[in-house]
């Protein structure tokens, strides 16, 4: 794995930044409420290929993996900008369909998340199951006379479901010859019959809204199965991973944004006779945030490098612990932004006091801080289990 940059992708971040400029954070804002994901910005991005970057070039991809993508989610984030639906649409549907989807699946979706003519959301979270992914209660069952799937549970904080062609939805079928029931992954169109969706009022302000899904015995066909019914948490986990290390992109774009806003303000703001940057008191916690984001964006890269490479396991450990580092760095950096600023930091001039709460989300979603440290505990050191 390289531990520095190539120069290839030196120019890719360069240019993806380029991009964030022309918007940056008063674009974000302006779209906040309205309930659509940024369109313009959504398409120039598509236009320039960097919504399918991770997706394969036979279906109008860019060819490359998530270590791309994360470069264009890190780039847009630091310049204010960040497109929340690239963790889900093409890093996790698009991976999984192209992973583990049949061909009729990858012609029908692939060029359409690359072109970004048509996202797709992603459900797995449920009211009664949070964290322990074992609880799903969304279930399906075949319709013994047709062959159709049939979808019933509930599924909560979906993201981007109002403007999705599709939602994935994790759902679990029964085995056979166990009984048990197992993960499977089902393509449920928006306009499906007992389909319900309502949206969750968030006192976050973001561009994309939050929905609970209601699935009343949806009907879907034998096709919209992703990838082998027996394959269950390999497939899960091929989507999860890339999550995960989005979901780090995201935070370290957001912190390297805030602490560049930081920055500037030290340098020129003078309440004695030299800018309050000279002084330690507000130099170092600023030095130390940038520290910080650099070693999770190292372990951001490791964990992409490993995915891409096909590491699975390997790639699992270190997308947790860089989606845990990278949230924690931006939370401090977010933090120190807004202390270095003052009452400053908390104007909507600056545009910093809204990041607190979004940083916050960091360290909750998709997985929260404590549960990697299980993770950690148990899957890397051997540690007992306490549940």
């Amino acid at each position: 794995m390289p531990v520095i940059e190539s120069e290839e992708h030196k120019a890719f971040r360069a240019a993806v930044a380029a991009l964030g400029r022309n918007y940056g954070r008063d674009y974000l804002t302006s779209t906040v409420g309205s309930g659509h994901h940024p369109k313009e910005l959504w398409a120039e991005a598509a236009g320039l290929g960097y919504l399918g970057v991770n997706l394969p070039e036979e279906y109008g991809g860019g060819g490359g993996g998530i270590t791309e993508l994360s470069i264009v989610l890190e780039e847009l984030g630091a310049a204010g900008c960040p497109l929340l639906m690239l963790v889900v649409s093409p890093a996790i549907c698009g991976t999984v369909i192209a992973r583990f989807g049949t061909e009729q699946q990858k012609r029908e979706w692939l060029p359409a998340l690359a072109d970004g003519t048509r996202t797709m959301a992603f459900g797995i979270t449920e009211p009664d199951a949070g964290s322990n992914s074992h609880r799903i209660t969304t279930t399906a069952r075949r319709d013994p006379d047709s062959g159709d799937w049939l979808l019933t549970g509930r599924k909560v904080f979906v993201s981007g479901v109002d403007n999705a062609a599709a939602t994935l939805v994790v759902g679990r079928t029964e085995d056979a010859r166990t009984g048990n029931l197992k993960p499977c992954l089902f393509i449920v169109p928006r306009d499906a019959e007992g389909f319900q969706r309502r949206a969750i009022d968030m006192e976050l302000n973001a561009s994309e809204k939050q929905f609970e899904l209601v699935l009343d015995d949806v009907r879907l066909p034998a096709d919209a199965l992703v990838g082998d019914e027996d394959a269950g948490l390999l497939q899960l986990f091929a989507g999860l991973n890339p999550e995960r290390i989005m979901s780090a992109a995201f935070a370290i774009g957001m912190g390297r944004y805030a602490l560049a806003k930081a920055v500037a303000y030290a340098r020129e703001r003078t309440v004695w006779k030299t800018p309050i940057g000279a002084h330690q008191g507000i130099a170092h916690p600023l030095a130390q945030a940038h520290i910080e984001l650099e070693l999770s964006r190292l372990m951001m890269q490791k964990a992409a490098h490993l995915y891409d490479a096909g590491d699975d396991i390997s790639a699992g450990e270190a997308a947790n612990m860089a989606k845990y580092a990278a949230a924690e760095a931006c939370v401090k950096a977010v933090d120190q932004a807004v202390h270095t600023l003052g009452g400053n930091g908390l104007t909507r001039e600056f545009g910093l006091a809204s990041l607190i709460t979004a940083a916050r989300v960091s360290r909750i979603a998709p997985v929260s801080r404590e549960m990697i440290l299980n993770y950690v505990s148990h899957q890397t050191l051997g540690l007992p289990k306490s549940y």
